[in-house]
Parts: structure tokens; sequence; C-alpha cells
């Protein structure tokens, strides 16, 4: 019997990655179906005026976890931190019905983050660790294809069930999805290094520097990403009143988020290569464009399919932007600093995120007239994160 060849293929997509794959499903799935519904309930508790800290609290507190997960992620294990972060998506999902109150809601919705703050952080880590420089573009997208169909089938379950059952229904069901995506990480292998590993004690949320917050090597995607995801948390704050605005309600509230999702999910499925063949700032200089353009025909908006094409322009730039943010970040990294990194990366896009949730909120104070000034002010912000991009990619042609 001969002997296998040394060229055999090297096998990429393991079952280690797929199963990742329906857990960042599921997890997506679940915090993501509340979304439609939770302004409303809001309004029901009396505060309608704090639309906007729905999201800002929510990343709030995700973004405080970050220097935490990525330093447990380097030391003491990818999948611990993912169901860390996976336990408290479940957690907080079963105990919306019990908030009463406005205070008890927001104190909620601070909690909740820290399941983002973690999952997410363990996840990009696991991912580079077992995916190849060549094709960690592709593996990228291929992850947010997952995290891409959960967001689009999560807004629409969640308005059906609060439609045909009750708002109580919804939240469990949540809650029900983030254990089944706890049980999946139960059964995948540790890919941090035996030797790196510590087991957990308290010293290790001490942060002493500077460097155990920020990784120096992943500034320039952090930017970008910090500039780029703001019209994200602007967008999750005014869609919904921008959806009933429009005459979308009932079970159309979630339109624009599965037409978003649903563009995001087949442009990641057909360029999830794009940027390992052509290079990292060049496909977030095109992406940048067209979510300035999503944003433009979304303050133009005066009819609903007009609103739509603008949900399908924003998943196409934003499915483009972020897989392949996340390969420059990891590119950048340090393979003993790369959950630091990842997580520097997630701190710059939980803060662009809240603030133009806090934003937002402020501009659009439930006045519908105000939605173009929230969008404008959104691509402002991609507007400069894309100066930027042109900068660095003049730079390099010089260096070249």
């Amino acid at each position: 019997m001969s002997a296998p060849s040394a060229l055999a293929p090297v096998r990429v997509y393991t079952v280690g990655f797929w199963l990742m794959c329906l857990s960042s499903l599921l997890f997506f799935m679940s915090f993501n179906m509340l979304l439609p519904e939770l302004p409303d309930y809001l309004t029901r508790l009396g505060g309608a005026e704090y639309k906007g800290f729905i999201i800002a609290l929510f990343t709030l507190t995700a973004g405080l976890s970050r220097p935490f997960s990525g330093k447990l992620a380097d030391t003491v294990g990818r999948i611990p931190v993912m169901v860390f972060g996976s336990l408290v998506c479940f957690v907080c999902g079963f105990f919306y019905p019990f908030t009463a109150t406005v205070a008890a809601f927001m104190g909620l919705r601070l909690l909740h983050g820290f399941s983002t703050g973690f999952k997410p952080t363990g996840t990009a880590a696991f991912i580079a660790d077992i995916i190849p420089l060549e094709r960690r573009g592709e593996a990228m997208g291929l992850l947010g294809v997952a995290g891409s169909v959960g967001m689009a089938a999560g807004p629409m379950l969640g308005s059906w069930l609060a439609l045909h059952f009750s708002l109580d229904t919804m939240f469990y069901c949540s809650s029900g999805l983030a254990l089944l995506s706890l049980v999946v990480q139960g059964t995948m292998t540790e890919t941090l290094p035996r030797a790196q590993r510590q087991r957990f004690s308290w010293r290790l949320l001490r942060i002493e520097s500077w460097e155990e917050v920020f990784e120096p090597r992943v500034l320039a995607p952090a930017l970008v990403t910090l500039l780029c995801l703001f019209p994200f948390g602007a967008v999750l704050t005014v869609i919904p009143d921008q959806s009933r605005v429009l005459g979308l309600i009932g079970e159309d509230k979630g339109l624009f988020y599965t037409c978003y999702t649903g563009a995001s999910l087949v442009v990641r499925l057909v360029a999830g290569r794009t940027s390992d063949r052509y290079g990292r700032v060049p496909v977030l200089i095109g992406s940048s464009m067209v979510i300035v353009a999503a944003l433009v025909l979304l303050a133009l908006a005066q009819s609903a399919p007009m609103f739509l094409a603008g949900a399908v322009l924003f998943g196409l730039g934003t499915g483009l932007n972020s897989p392949t943010l996340y390969a420059w970040t990891v590119d950048l990294s340090h393979p003993e600093r790369r959950g630091r990194a990842v997580a520097t990366m997630y701190i710059a896009l939980e803060a662009g995120i809240g603030l133009g949730a806090l934003l937002a909120g402020w501009v659009f104070a439930n006045e519908p007239a105000h939605l173009p000034f929230v969008h404008g002010l959104s691509a402002l912000s991609v507007l400069a994160g894309l100066g930027y991009l042109l900068i660095l990619s003049r730079r390099k042609a010089r260096t070249a």
C-alpha cells in the first residue's frame, strides 16, 4: 500500500467550524428576534423617550466587557468565553417577562450586553485558530452567513410569535435558542494551546495596563470599524418607527431586517473570498461607498419599496464590510494576543453602534420628520471612514 501523498489537500472546514457556524446562527437569532418588538414594549412600560437606550445600553456593557473577554480568551480558552456569553443570553431572555418597570428593563438590557461582549470574541478567535490565512476572509464570510441567517430569521420569528402568541412566548423562545447555542458549544474542542491555558481566577479580571485593553497592531481596522458601524446602531434604533411610518406593521414590521440580512447573506456567499484576492482595504473602500448610497436611500425614502431597497443596499455593503474587518484584524494580530486583538476591534464596534444608537435617539426624538437627519449623520460617519481608507490606500501605493 502506498503512503499518503504529501500533497493531499488540507481540510480547511472541519466539523468544529460548522458547529461554530450553527452555534452563531442560534445565538444571533436569540437576541435579534427581540429587536422589532422592544421599542413598543418599552413604550408600554412608559419609557418611549428612552428608545435610544435599547441598543446603547446593550452595546455599553458589550464594549466594557471586551477587554476582559479578550484577555480570558487568550488565557482561559475560547470555549469558556463563548459559553459565558451564551449563558447570559439564556438567562436574560428568560427574565424579560418579569420586567415591570422602565428601570428593570434598562438594567436587563445592560446585563444582556455581556452576551455579545463574550460570545463573538471567543468565536472569532476560535475561527482564526483553525483557518489558514489565505482562506480567512472566506471563512469569516461563511461564519457571517450563519450570523446573517440568524439575524434574518430572528426578527421575523420574534414578530410572528408576539403577534400570534404573546411577548412572553417570544422572550422564552429567545432564551431557548440561546440554550441550544450553549449545548452546541459543549460538543466542540478547545483550540487555545494547552501551554497557554490557565485556570480561571479573579486576578485575570484585573486590567493592569492599556495593552491588556487595546492591541496597538489593530488600531487601523478598529477605527474603520467604529466609523462604519455607527450607522448600524442608528438604523436599529429608528427602523421600527420608520417602518411604521411607511405602513409596515404587524408581520411586516420585520421586513427591513429580512431584506437587509438576506442581501448580506447573498453577498457573503458569493463574495466571501473577495478580500482574500483583492486585499482588505480595497474591499472596504467599495463596501463603504455602498453603505453611503444605502443611507442616502433611507434618508429619502417616502415609500416602502424605496425603504426596502435601502435595506438591500445596506445589507450588501455590510455583508462585504464585516468579514473583511474581522479578517484584517486577525491578519494584523499576534497569535498569542489574538483574543485581545479581536476584543479591540469589538470595542470599536460596540462604541460605534452605541454612539449611533444614542445620537439617533437624540436626533430622532420620536419625530418622523427627523429621520433623514439620522441617516445623514450616519452617512457622514461612513464618509469619514472612507476618507481614512483612501489615505491608507494611497500610502500603500507610494510604498509599493
